[in-house]
Parts: structure tokens; sequence; C-alpha cells
């Protein structure tokens, strides 16, 4: 023993353990709070604002079914479908997307990165210029090939197991490929098509109806519990297939399940908004910032998908001075974030 030496006795070393565990909680607790009051909010604000303002008494009679003269029809057949198609559309992209970051531990997992939505927006542009179809049957267009790229992807990239890295790489590549079909279809469309197809692949809350936001809604219900249940098994794999393995996580089985729930999010809400840029590319990092290192940021990230959806549909609407489709303002947020990403990964020597 030397001079100076100081012990730490083993309670008092539990008691800072315990204290920065109930810190961190309450921070996680405070953040997901404000996220929360935070899209009630706007959703709100997006009942009562536009060319007509109701006052909250008014908005209030329409969600109890009350005739209220004028707002019954602009409130509940055009504004209220439209916000929670926007609430329904963000959870589930903010969810699909940090799930695939989660489980292949990059960043730049993200369905709209990997060729999932470009599948889906390839599909949906045939359905529109060559079918001539519309609707439903565009999005059932849009559902199968989410899933199917998703499928290609994932049997591409297996060997041995689907590494994370060999799959977004597989996944940019078709992408890439994808992207070229949709630009050759809308080459040939005409004038009509292209812009019910332009409109679609912008990713856009206009016109919203009550039947789209049933579809996104039973998806969400279905698909969103399977991925909450397993953010346990999603944190041990993060430490690797091997660690996961060893602690009991039946590796290939969760990854598969994992897989079709996100999937099926992002087929299902990208059938009834179109693949909003971005939303579940930035939802992850930005709920990893807000509440640190404290346990799985699933549920987090879906929240601030929603909140992104909310306040970019509502800034396209009135904050410029022409109106934008909720794609756009994403768009223009999240790029700068891709490169930014890659231009840091690149100075870091890391890799994809």
């Amino acid at each position: 023993m030397t001079a100076g030496t100081v012990f730490v006795k083993p309670s008092s070393t539990l008691d800072l353990v315990v204290r920065g565990r109930a810190q961190r909680a309450s921070r996680r607790r405070l953040v997901m709070g404000i996220l929360a009051a935070s899209i009630v909010v706007v959703f709100a604000v997006s009942l009562m604002v536009g060319q007509t303002l109701y006052s909250p008494a008014d908005v209030m009679g329409v969600l109890l079914g009350r005739d209220v003269s004028g707002a019954t029809f602009t409130i509940g057949r055009l504004r209220l479908p439209r916000a929670v198609l926007a609430v329904v559309a963000g959870l589930s992209f903010g969810l699909a997307g940090v799930t695939f970051q989660t489980m292949l531990r990059n960043a730049l997992a993200s369905p709209d990165i990997i060729g999932i939505s470009a599948g889906a927006s390839a599909a949906a542009s045939f359905a529109i210029v060559t079918l001539s179809l519309s609707g439903a049957a565009v999005s059932i267009f849009a559902i199968v090939a989410g899933l199917g790229v998703a499928l290609a992807i994932y049997a591409l990239s297996y060997k041995g197991g689907a590494a994370g890295t060999r799959l977004i790489l597989v996944g940019i590549g078709i992408a890439a490929m994808l992207e070229s079909v949709t630009n050759y279809i809308l080459s040939r469309a005409g004038q009509w098509e292209l812009q019910e197809a332009l409109r679609w692949l912008t990713g856009s809350l206009n016109g919203t109806t009550w039947p789209q936001v049933l579809t996104a809604l039973i998806a969400l219900v279905v698909f969103g519990p399977m991925l909450l249940s397993r953010a346990g098994l999603l944190g041990a794999m993060q430490l690797g297939d091997d660690t996961a393995g060893a602690l009991g996580v039946r590796v290939e089985r969760t990854r598969i399940i994992v897989i079709f729930s996100a999937v099926g999010l992002i087929a299902f809400a990208t059938a009834a908004a179109g693949p909003i840029a971005f939303v579940a590319f930035l939802s992850g990092p930005i709920a990893s910032r807000l509440i640190g290192p404290n346990g799985s940021v699933l549920l987090p990230a879906s929240l601030v998908g929603a909140l992104l959806v909310l306040v970019a549909d509502f800034c396209g609407q009135y904050a410029f001075g022409t109106r934008f489709p909720v794609g756009v303002v994403t768009g223009v947020l999240g790029a700068p974030y891709l490169i930014y990403l890659i231009v840091r990964t690149n100075r870091a020597g890391g890799s994809l």
C-alpha cells in the first residue's frame, strides 16, 4: 500500500452504478416524453392551421363526432387523415430504419439506402405507367416488390450468414439498378402517368384517404410489436453474431424475423405515403444523440420519425411560398446528413 491510495467501498461503487443507471433512465423518459408531447402539439396545429383557421374547440368537436359547420369536412375528411398517416408512416419508417441500422451495426443500413424503397418505387412506377393502375393496385405492387427485393438482397448476401457489410453493398447495388429501371419507365411515360408517378415517387400525403391510413396502421400494429419485443435480442446482436450466439440468441432466426417485420413496415408505409426520403435514415441517429447510451433506441427512433414527417409535411404546406410534398422537405434535410456521414467515416478511416 502506498501513500495517497484511495479505497472505494464496494457499496459506494454500487451506489454510483445505480445512480448512473437512474440518471440515464430519467433522461430517456424525459426525452421520450418531450417527443410524444411534441407530436401531439404538431398534430393539433396541423388540424387547426390551413387556409381556414379553426379553434381548438372546433377541432375537439370534430374529433368527438359533432357536426361543426365547415370544419367537419375540412378537418374530418382532409386534415385528419393526412395527419394520422403522417404519424403512422413516420412511426413505421423510424422503427424499421433503426432496426436495420441496429441489426447491421451501420448507420448507412437504412431501407432507403439499401434498395428496399427503390424496389417498391420501381414496382409502383411500372404499375402506374405501364399497366395504368392506380390506388390499391399500385400499393399491392409496391408491397410485394419491397418484400421481394428484401428477400433477394438477403439471399445474395448470404454466405454462412448475412454479414452486415455484404448486405449493405448488395443492397446499394440493387438500389442503383432499380433506380435505373424507374428512370427508364418514367422516360416512356405519358404526361398524366408521369405526373402521377412522380407524385407517388416523391412521397406525398396529399389526398390521403382513410383506407390508406387503415392499411398502414394495421401493418404497424402487426409488425411494430414484433420488432419492439426483440429489442434486447437486437442489442445482443450488436456485439457480433458469435457473441450473440454465445448469449443464447438464435441469430439467423432472429435476423429473418426482424428483416421480415421491418420490411413489412417499410412496404406498407411506402404503399400508403410513397417513399418519404431519409426518414428511416435520420430517425435512428437523431434518437441516439437525444437519449445517449440508454438502451434500445427503437421506440425513441419511431417517435422521432413521426415528428419528422409531421413537421416536414407542415413546413412543406405553409413555410414556403409554394407547397412542397413532404418527401421534398425530408430529402433536403437528409441528403446533407448522408454526405456528412460518408465524409466522417472516410476521415476516420472506416468503411461501410
